[in-house]
């Protein structure tokens, strides 16, 4: 079996993410939660794994980083909760798995995966699927586990301010930095509003079979109500796999990413206009823009290459290839 075509691509979120507010200490914590994720999902495609392990294990791997909005780092609803969306698509066989508003599961991803291999279905949700976690003995964990500092001050803030808000907002570094709980000002109230900051981990893969797989998980957004649900769990908005045309992880302001069909724009250019990666993946990215979304993607195809197109300030990212070389990325230029 080639190696020559394995690739894998992962993101930690956009939105506005800028070197004028990112401290040094906190880029490097960054970047180490993208270099262990992409390590971990690296070994099994180089032992000749499936495309659909690698992303499941490296979006585990983004879900145990404390920073990053899905697992471990989830941001609180408005009820001070933690709940957790997840999808993951096999390109292969067409199946995916998902699942809605979970609570307390270490790694909502897995239970995807078990939705898609275990059950006639392709999407659980809420009370349901918590229950399906414990029957499947899915590892839980307490309130405890999920909660960080800097997401409980979001929360307290976006409470106060009366909205809601995504991930990566412009002072999201000062909130980690020194825990900073002064409420927010009008002027920044209004930079919540109109930066639509953005914060979801996905992974993308090919496997030495040329076969393909997408995963994606979040936490949501910051002082949600009414059981919003977002793009990551929807197959062909926030997530999408085949192997004839190409494997999608999205992130960005997911009620746009859900109005633009992103994930499946993608692979609809390239099987119906012939067009490559690149300019299906740019091309989706400019629909967005056009209906007033914001975010990116990262998409591979069966050929190993990579696409991570974005039109927010800023997105997490990182990339590694046949060459075995890791490439880490967080701004836009």
């Amino acid at each position: 079996m080639s190696k020559e075509n394995i690739a894998l691509a992962i993101h930690g979120g956009a939105g506005t993410i800028l070197r004028s507010t990112m401290t040094a200490e906190l880029e490097a914590e960054y970047r180490s939660g993208l270099e262990s994720a992409l390590k971990t999902g690296w070994e099994v495609l180089e032992k000749g794994g499936s495309a659909l392990d690698c992303v499941e294990e490296t979006v585990c791997s983004l879900e145990d980083f404390h920073l990053f909005n899905a697992g471990r780092g989830s941001v609180f609803t408005h009820e001070g909760k933690n709940e957790m969306d997840a999808a993951i698509m096999d390109g292969r066989s067409i199946r995916a798995g998902a699942v809605a508003s979970v609570k307390n599961v270490k790694n909502p991803i897995r239970l995807a995966r078990l939705v898609m291999g275990k059950t006639e279905h392709v999407f659980l949700a809420g009370a349901g699927a918590n229950h399906f976690a414990l029957e499947m003995g899915v590892e839980m964990a307490d309130d405890a586990y999920f909660f960080t500092e800097h997401r409980y001050e979001q929360l307290l803030r976006a409470r106060k301010a009366g909205v809601v808000e995504l991930d990566h907002t412009p002072d999201e570094a000062e909130l980690i930095e020194d825990g900073e709980t002064d409420l927010l000002s009008a002027d920044l109230t209004s930079s919540v509003h109109e930066s639509k900051p953005i914060g979801t981990v996905g992974a993308v893969a090919c496997d030495v079979n040329k076969n393909l797989a997408a995963a994606t998980s979040t936490g949501g957004m910051t002082n949600k109500k009414f059981g919003r649900i977002g793009d990551t769990p929807l197959v062909g908005l926030g997530t999408y796999a085949e192997n004839s045309t190409c494997a999608v992880s999205c992130t960005g302001h997911g009620e746009y990413f859900m109005l633009g069909v992103t994930a499946y724009d993608v692979a609809a250019r390239m099987k119906y206009k012939g067009s490559t990666l690149s300019t299906a993946a740019d091309e989706a990215i400019d629909h967005l823009s056009s209906i007033g979304g914001e975010g990116g993607l990262i998409a591979i195809d069966a050929l190993g290459n990579v696409t991570m197109p974005f039109n927010s300030d800023g997105m997490y990212r990182g990339w590694i290839d046949s060459k075995a070389v890791p490439n880490i990325a967080i701004y836009r230029d």
